[in-house]
């Protein structure tokens, strides 16, 4: 009988997403592998595989349709022999066969026919790109520009005004192909006008209409502000201890290490501060384990390996890409990968196993010339520290005045399960890694 392909979790998290895309239509052949759909979550843009081959029967949800929800149908995969007509799309809606319902797949179990479950980091889903019809003039909804989501970020990061596009989606809908287009035939430039809105929350007693303009929450910034929230005022205990550390033998240290740095391409390999940070944190971690810990309801969980999240800003919000046994790896491994997932976090094509876990975190915020600050806890970690600018300040050593270059760190704890003592620990040994790098090598 005819097999739905459902949403599949890109994550365990994961309770909606955004189908952004289709590169199959009805009617087409799909094998095991094949790249059929592109999923939006909040943070990623995710490439979607089939699973098992058949023929595409029905697309049920449109390219560009948000909010769609895990398990969902999304489209229909037809055996050998089958056709459309075969398709009972009430029993569809109601979660189809193989087992569907309204919970995330087990991740431990294999999957079945048209189940979508990711595997490997790459998740299983299904299809639809419609052919393309005759461009019409961008449609527009109580004044909001009709194109998909992925259509509109690119826009964005091109500079495209998308009212000055045409749309060859459903219902003159703007989508990825209208943007390439514009792209390849130089239209469209010009900076995009702003999304007028007006939230139903402002008092218009207190902020007049045409006293501002209002950019409509995406579902980064909302799951950053629910998941925030619920840690500060619900269910984290914060406290934080700062201290103060020497940085002048570090930075005498890489200096010497980068004017020896062979080139990679075209360019030397430079190490940087904040590497020499996630290194210390992840040998401070491993000498204090209580500190590499997180809290459950029903045990402490101390964690064998320090598996680092380092806090990237991205348009929209904060993403933590995670260095996975940093205390295995050393800088230069450190560096490049930091650099490589910074880099595919502002495209917004990390994995979710990339960003998703880990058991500490690392913000800094130094090269914005910020000196001392207190980050809030990035849940499920114990902890998460963050690092200001270093500066020449003075200090007095052995009872003169001496000038030194100092930076102030500032560890945020869950006191449910990383204590004061425990949190001071800590800190004295990043601070002993700092001061003197070569004890990171013993």
């Amino acid at each position: 009988m005819p097999t739905p392909i459902l949403m599949p979790a890109l994550s365990p998290t994961m309770e909606e997403g955004t189908l952004a895309k289709w590169n199959v239509k009805e009617g087409d052949k799909v094998s095991s592998g094949d790249v059929i759909a592109e999923i939006e979550t909040d943070k990623a843009t995710m490439e979607v595989e089939a699973v098992d081959e058949g023929t595409i029967g029905k697309i049920m949800v449109g390219e560009g349709t948000e909010n769609v929800k895990v398990n969902a149908p999304i489209a229909v995969l037809l055996d050998d022999g089958e056709s459309a007509e075969d398709i009972d799309e009430s029993a569809l809606s109601g979660g189809g066969s193989n087992g569907a319902s309204e919970k995330q797949p087990d991740q431990n179990e294999e999957p079945k026919k048209g189940d979508a479950k990711p595997a490997n980091g790459d998740a299983y889903a299904a299809p639809k790109k419609e052919a393309a019809p005759s461009p019409q003039p961008a449609s527009s909804q109580n004044g909001r520009i009709l194109a998909s989501p992925l259509a509109k970020r690119i826009a964005e990061q091109e500079g495209l005004n998308l009212s000055a596009l045409n749309g060859t989606g459903p219902k003159g809908r703007i989508v990825k192909r209208d943007i390439e287009k514009a792209l390849k035939d130089g239209t469209g430039k010009g900076a995009p006008a702003a999304p007028q809105i007006t939230p139903a929350s402002v008092d218009s007693r207190l902020y007049p209409e045409d006293s501002y303009t209002a950019v409509k929450l995406d579902g980064m910034r909302k799951t950053i502000a629910k998941r925030l929230t619920q840690s500060f005022n619900q269910e984290v205990p914060h406290f934080p201890l700062n201290i103060d550390v020497a940085l002048d033998q570090l930075l005498s240290a890489r200096a010497r290490i980068n004017a020896t740095s062979p080139k990679e391409g075209d360019e030397a390999f430079k190490l940087s501060v904040n590497d020499f940070i996630i290194k210390a944190s992840a040998m401070a971690l491993k000498k204090v384990p209580q500190a590499n810990a997180t809290y459950t309801d029903e045990a402490i969980l101390l964690h064998k390996h320090a598996d680092i999240g380092v806090a990237v800003a991205i348009e929209g919000g904060l993403i933590t890409p995670i260095v996975w046994r940093a205390e295995e790896k050393g800088l230069k491994q450190i560096s490049a990968e930091i650099k490589d997932m910074a880099g595919r976090a502002r495209k917004k094509k990390l994995k979710p196993e990339e960003y998703q876990g880990g058991t500490f975190s690392v913000s800094n915020l130094g090269m914005f010339g910020i000196t001392s600050f207190a980050s809030i806890v990035n849940q499920p970690h114990g902890a998460i520290m963050s690092v200001g600018a270093g500066e020449e300040r003075v200090i007095v050593k052995d009872g003169k005045m001496e000038i030194a270059t100092m930076m102030t760190v500032t560890l945020t704890c869950d006191h449910r399960v990383v204590d004061g003592s425990v949190g001071a620990e800590f800190l004295q040994a990043f601070k002993a890694f700092i001061e003197e790098p070569a004890a990171m090598l013993l």
